[in-house]
């Protein structure tokens, strides 16, 4: 099987729907020898952060010379992102992405099986079932010694959650979010999130909203689990600037690259999340520590891809995310003329993220994102008209927003793209084309 038809039986596999529910996730993994249990995993599960805090747990342990697989979703540039091995090399944590051969021939294992099961009267896996199957033979035929396993959507019912005993679980920031499928309340979505958590296995959390944390620690006193708080309020001495961020942390300081007060509790999150794998015996120094936090990446989080003036991208697409998004840019940009390309989705709570961010913004121009959920642009205009006292701008498409937001830019102004994770690679194809 070549990836190419590897990737259109993934593609195929689409029409089965996105089903919560564990039963054919299941199935398929104890036909193919259940493979996620081979692993020793940390299951990442929240509304906001988990790619960061996937990201700093990850890199630390490669930084500790450990052999690091992880997966996450969506992938935001490439498809391949979706699986990755992090390993150490001197000094330097490396990343590599699942290769093309790697999908080919985790997924010539997993077809016939899909196959099989509908012939049976059973369900067909769908695309995230079967993407996170692969996932799973590959990091074990990878041999890594962790994997780093990030939630899609929720948790009890998510497919990745299908572990018999993590090593650790971690619940990073709840917000109102999929409330279609979660829930109405922050209770509500918290105990999806919840779902998550193993008898006796250690929960990390940076959650003090008290509805939420009232759900937390019920579950885990239900399933005979600590619960460990990553609090905010331990940290001292932040000093922020466009290249990076250092803080101190229990009397420790550390330094990160990734922009952001909200990455300052990521990297909390992380910091007690491998301290709770030290207490199961992974052997990780301060030292390890202290780089894995530095050397740290990830694409799409406010992340400055050009100066002179600034060119920013995020990953923003909810209320609790557009906050975040609003702090930034005034940590930084306060006083700076702002420029937006502004790209939704039509099922996210687009009115919030408008309402909390454009109206700093000078001028905005508006994109239909290439996604069949997508929000036209000629819609999106009218909606931030009503918080955005500058030029709105219908711009149709990512390069002609480029175009228009640097010709309405002085090198002093900062241009920021954001509202969806799903055209952030096109703007960044974009910018390199120039």
């Amino acid at each position: 099987m070549t990836y190419e038809e590897a990737r259109e039986f993934i593609d195929q596999s689409s029409q089965y729907g996105s089903k919560l529910g564990l039963a054919s996730i299941t199935e398929l993994l104890k036909r193919l020898d259940k493979p996620q249990n081979k692993i020793k995993v940390v299951h990442v599960a929240g509304t906001n952060g988990k790619g960061s805090t996937t990201a700093f747990i990850a890199t630390i342990l490669a930084a500790a010379g450990y052999r690091v697989g992880r997966y996450i979703s969506p992938a935001v540039f490439q498809y391949l992102e979706r699986v990755q091995v992090s390993r150490l090399d001197g000094e330097t944590v490396i990343t590599e992405y699942i290769t093309e051969s790697g999908v080919s021939d985790a997924i010539c294992i997993i077809k016939p099986i899909c196959e099989a099961m509908l012939k049976e009267g059973l369900d067909h896996p769908t695309s995230f079932e079967i993407e996170t199957a692969m996932a799973f033979l590959y990091l074990v035929e990878e041999r890594v010694d962790y994997a780093v396993v990030e939630v899609g959507l929720g948790g009890r019912l998510d497919a990745t959650n299908v572990f018999e005993k993590p090593v650790c679980c971690v619940i990073t920031s709840i917000s109102m979010d999929h409330m279609q499928y979660l829930g109405d309340t922050l209770a509500k979505i918290a105990a999806e999130k919840a779902g998550i958590m193993k008898k006796n296995v250690p929960v990390v959390t940076c959650n003090t909203e008290p509805e939420v944390w009232k759900v937390l620690a019920d579950t885990c006193k239900q399933q005979a689990s600590s619960l460990t708080l990553a609090s905010m309020k331990e940290v001292t001495g932040i000093t922020h600037t466009p290249e990076g961020t250092t803080f101190s942390y229990q009397q420790q300081e550390y330094e990160i690259s990734l922009l952001g007060d909200y990455q300052i509790s990521n990297a909390v999150l992380a910091i007690q999340t491998i301290h709770q794998l030290r207490s199961a015996g992974c052997e990780i120094s301060d030292i390890a520590l202290r780089n894995g936090l530095r050397q740290t990446k990830w694409r799409g989080r406010f992340e400055v891809l050009a100066k002179e003036p600034y060119f920013i991208i995020d990953g923003a697409h909810n209320e609790d995310a557009a906050i975040q998004l609003r702090q930034a840019i005034k940590q930084y940009f306060t006083g700076r003329r702002l420029i937006y390309i502004l790209g939704v989705l039509a099922d996210k709570d687009y009115e919030s993220i408008l309402r909390i961010t454009a109206p700093l913004a000078a001028v905005i121009f508006t994109i239909t994102p290439n996604n069949n959920r997508a929000l036209a642009s000629k819609q999106l205009v009218l909606e931030a008209k009503k918080y955005c006292s500058g030029s709105v701008i219908d711009a149709d498409t990512v390069q002609q927003a480029v175009r228009l937001a640097y010709e309405a830019a002085g090198k002093d102004d900062v241009i920021l793209a954001f509202g969806s994770l799903s055209y952030l690679s096109e703007v960044t194809d974009v910018l390199l084309r120039g």
